[in-house]
């Protein structure tokens, strides 16, 4: 049997539609698939996927938010984050406690464990953040970022 080879139609990363003549949405599909895969691989050393990564850092900026407002938040599904807070809970990394009113709503925090482990992620991650904005000066930054935002906004209206 004849050994495949890689197609010579679609363009590498950069050229083509897959270039500043892509359609938008796509680009913005590429550019986050990259981040992801950079994070994916960095995160590993750190023992935590990009989902876990994330979840954390959500919990360190809301403590005590509860496993629907994360998903919310994150835009994952109720599932997904179900299966991202238990698996962050076995590996002591989070604490569940009950809601003060609500004796059904979980309240989420981070431990001692969790919060060592964030650190040590984030040092990960910031260097893949250093290495997209050394793209931009700081006055495109700003523009990209207020841009960002507002797609959010408007796509989502949240």
């Amino acid at each position: 049997m004849a050994k495949r080879r890689p197609s010579q139609v679609v363009p590498v990363v950069g050229a083509g539609k897959r270039g500043p003549n892509g359609h938008i949405g796509y680009l913005l599909r590429q550019a986050q698939a990259s981040v992801r895969l950079a994070h994916d691989v960095a995160l590993a050393e750190a023992g935590l996927t990009t989902p876990q990564f994330l979840v954390l850092n959500l919990l360190d900026a809301y403590p005590g938010a509860s496993g629907a407002e994360l998903a919310r938040t994150a835009q994952l599904t109720p599932q997904t984050m179900n299966l991202i807070v238990r698996k962050l809970q076995r590996e002591g990394l989070i604490a569940r406690d009950e809601h003060e009113t609500h004796g059904r709503v979980l309240r989420l925090t981070l431990t001692h464990l969790g919060k060592s482990r964030l650190r040590q992620a984030k040092i990960l991650s910031d260097k893949i953040e250093r290495q997209i904005l050394a793209l931009a000066d700081a006055d495109t930054e700003r523009k990209v970022r207020r841009w960002l935002v507002e797609v959010a906004v408007e796509l989502m209206g949240d």
